[in-house]
Formats: structure tokens, sequence, C-alpha cells
């Protein structure tokens, strides 16, 4: 039986866990990812947490703690603002145990750590290594980077990795990105280390690949991910646009992966209308996640962006449509995991927003912050922090709109919008973009944070909610009531 709902993202809105890969362990959801801290100066600077669900329950996630510290790894260097603990994978090997596979930002190498429970404290276990003791990376392949493990049914075991971006200041250390798309290595399963086969390229084209491809527009650049579904493989990675995840498919899993469409992307460009970044439906930036099936269903794992910037990264998830083997892209929304509209009665916190952007549309986020002008934005107060006051919609100036996706509305009779700032005008609710007004909601400056209300009535099971400005000033927008 559910405790609550469940909206996007998923995990509080003080956590910060990008990349993530979901796996089931015995009824239990488990997500692995990298850590970002609020307002980071880099990705990844925190050390690997864990959070899990019961498979039955996905709106109550649990926080299971600290699971790996960037200084268990021999190799760490001192300097960690440049050199962070990237996205990880995990795969329970046939002793029973569960191995951590990831990449640390200047070792070159791919390690791994190991743990008798998917969320227990995990220990150094090593790199993985050729047959004479070399790891990888330290030869002359490309880069290694977000490796994606994954075990197939007879019990043969194998890593990919790859980044293909020319120019990278990863890259800096010497290191050379692939032109081929993304590598795979066999592993030898009785030390879940050694390399058996590989590096082998497995058919995902790069940049210099793809013009005249199916991947054409859509070439791979990093987040590897391995899943097997009906007999099929699907690899998952982000493509060179970087805010959108893709598939490809093969019935082999070294080789012959063909294009097979995008899962999400982070701005829900590709959707009807929606064609670039500047009228993405928000801020964009990197994504990295993959799929999984949970009690017949299947959902997409990515994350989101904050902050003005793309190193406060959030996770998110949706159930995603699958019909005769083919992934269609799901929608960014609100209620990902609830399996259905949100209730039409409560109180809801405006991070929750799926769709944040201003008159001036939306941009490609940096590691720099972009300007505030014109442009509403998730953010927090104070610090990075494992606990507190909620995210909000920070500027609500002219133009701006915040988009909730969905509540059932049948039986809803009253919003009101919960804001504090020096904005003088009216607050337009719509159930579509730019569509007729439900509701109007006059607001004027208030200090402190104040409730402004108007009725609402004789909508639907499964209705959107747009919030759009117009007058002076602006608002921070903390949260909204149905009733």
């Amino acid at each position: 039986m559910k405790t609550k709902q469940a909206v996007n993202p998923y995990l509080p809105s003080w956590e910060y866990v990008p990349d993530a890969e979901p796996h089931i362990v015995d009824g239990r959801v488990y997500i692995y990812g990298s850590h970002d801290l609020f307002n980071g100066l880099n990705f990844c600077l925190g050390d690997y947490v864990c959070w899990s669900a019961p498979v039955d329950d996905l709106g109550n996630w649990r926080y299971e703690g600290v699971i790996f510290k960037r200084e268990q790894d021999p190799a760490a260097p001192k300097i960690r603002l440049t050199n962070g603990l990237a996205a990880p994978d995990m795969i329970q090997g046939s002793d029973g145990r569960f191995y951590l596979y990831y990449f640390m930002g200047g070792t070159k190498m791919i390690s791994v750590a190991v743990c008798d429970k998917p969320a227990g404290k995990y220990e150094f276990y090593g790199y993985v290594k050729y047959a004479d003791g070399t790891p990888i990376g330290k030869k002359e392949e490309p880069l290694q980077f977000d490796p994606g493990i994954f075990m197939d049914d007879d019990g043969k075991l194998y890593l990919y990795t790859g980044f293909a971006l020319q120019g990278n200041p990863l890259l800096l250390d010497g290191s050379k990105p692939t032109e081929h798309g993304a590598m795979c290595f066999e592993l030898d399963p009785a030390d879940m280390l050694t390399v058996k086969m590989g590096p082998k390229y497995i058919g995902i084209a790069s940049e210099k690949e793809a013009p005249g491809s199916s991947y054409e527009g859509h070439p791979f650049l990093e987040a590897s991910s391995m899943r097997k579904f009906n007999g099929t493989y699907y690899f998952i990675y982000s493509s060179l646009n970087s805010h959108e995840l893709c598939y490809a498919t093969s019935d082999n899993p070294t080789e012959g992966f063909e294009f097979g469409g995008v899962l999400v992307s982070n701005g829900d460009i590709g959707l009807p209308g929606i064609t670039d970044v500047k009228n993405a439906r928000n801020c964009t930036g990197n994504t990295h996640g993959s799929l999984i099936e949970i009690n017949g269903s299947y959902y997409v794992f990515y994350h989101r962006h904050s902050n003005r910037k793309q190193s406060s990264r959030q996770a998110c998830a949706e159930r995603i449509r699958f019909e005769n083997g083919k992934f269609y892209q799901a929608e960014m929304t609100s209620c990902g995991l609830n399996d259905g509209p949100l209730k039409g009665k409560g109180n809801y916190p405006s991070y929750i927003a799926c769709n944040v952007y201003g008159k001036k549309g939306t941009r490609f986020l940096s590691m720099i912050k972009h300007f505030k002008s014109g442009h509403p934005y998730l953010t927090q107060e104070g610090k990075d922090r494992e606990q507190g006051s909620d995210q909000y919609v920070a500027n609500m100036c002219d133009g701006a709109v915040a988009g909730f996706k969905y509540f059932d509305l049948r039986e809803t009779s009253k919003v009101r919008i919960n804001i504090k700032g020096k904005a003088t005008g009216v607050v337009y609710v719509t159930t579509e973009e730019g569509g007729k007004p439900v509701a109007k909601i006059q607001v004027k400056p208030c200090k402190e944070q104040h409730g402004f209300a108007a009725d609402l009535s004789g909508l639907g099971e499964k209705e959107a909610l747009y919030f759009s400005y117009k007058g002076t000033g602006a608002f921070d927008f903390m949260s909204f009531d149905l009733k």
C-alpha cells in the first residue's frame, strides 16, 4: 500500500543525486548515482550516497546513507574540485556480493568497490585491468568514463564506457575521446575485474560517424548503460545534444546496435512544438540515467538542473510507453513515479514544477550561473544541507511560467499560491500553455510569505496547471494549495 504520492524530483528537494542507475534487490529499488552539492563549483563533489524505495511504494524513499567515500580509493587525487566521483553503476556478482563500478576524475581508470549489502558500507576492491595487470585507461584506448556494468543471463559480465566530446576539460590529462562510440569489455565474473575481451566498439556512432547513419542527430557522447528486455539488448546513452537520453538495440550485447530513439529530454525537446534549447520547457544541461521495469511498467530515470547552472542536478523519473520493443519519448511531469495524476487537494511545493521558463525562453546551462533578468529558476536558501527548507521557483517576473503536470481536478474548487516578493500584477492559471485562463489571481507586494487565491472549477481528471505572471516586479513562488 502506498504511504504517499510520488512527485518529481522523487528525492527530497535538498538532495542532488544525478546520473541515477536504478536496480531492484529483494523488492526495493536502489538508486546509484553521482552526488552533486547545491551550488557546487563542479560536478560530483560529494561522496556516494544511496536511496531506496519499495517497488510497490515509489513515493516512499529512504536514505541509506553514505556508501562510499572518495578517500577510500587509493588513487584519489588530492584535489577534489576537479576530480569528483562520477556516475557509478552496480551489479550483484555470482558470489552474492554487490560491486560498485565508478570513475574518478584524474585517475583514467575504472574503479570497483564491494559490499555484502546493496546499500551498506562499500570497501575499495580494485581497478578493472587487463590480464597483464595494467588497468584499463592506462594504455592507448580512449577515456574510460561513466561505466555501465551488465551481467547477461548466461553469467557473462560486460562493462561499457566511453566519452566522445572533443576539447573537453576531462581530456586535459592527455586522454583522448572515443571517435567510434561506446566501448565494451567482457570481464571475468570470477574476480569481476579482469578483462577477457576488449575494448570493442559496439556500433554506437560518435559525431564523425553519425551522418548518414541511424544515429544522425543523436551521436554518442557519454552515460553508458545496458538493459535487456524480452531478449533484446537496450543500450542507453546521452547523445552529443547532452540534454537527452537515447537508446539503441541489438540481439547481441557486444555488436550490431542500431538507433532506437529518444527516451527523455530534460527540456522536453523533441516533443511536438519543442525544437531546441531556446524554446525548451526548462533550462537544459547534461543528463544521464537508465531504464527499469517495475511491476510490469517501464520507467526512465534521468536528472534535471537547478540554481541557474549545471552542477546542482536532481533525480527525476517518468513512466515511459513501451510497445512492440520500442520506447516512446517520455514527457517531463511533476508526478513521474506516481503512475497517475496527483490529487486535486492539498499543498504542493513549487519545486515539483516540470516546466519553468520566461518570456526570454531558456538556455543550455554552463558551470557559471546564468543571469537572473527575465528568467525564473529553481533554487534554495542557504548552503548544501541534508535537511531543511524546500526548494522553490525564484524570480517569477513578467512573462514567467511555472508548469505542473498532472492533477485530478474534478473536485477542486479553489487554488491559492503562496509567494513573497515585490510583484504587482496577475497570475493567470491555465490548463494549457498559453490557453484560456481558468483562474486569475491578483498579487501584490509582501515581505513575508502570503497566500493569494481564486476559485477553480469544472476541470477534469488529468489536467496540467500553468501559472503565468503578468505585471511589474517579481516574486518567489513557494507553494500552492488546491482545495
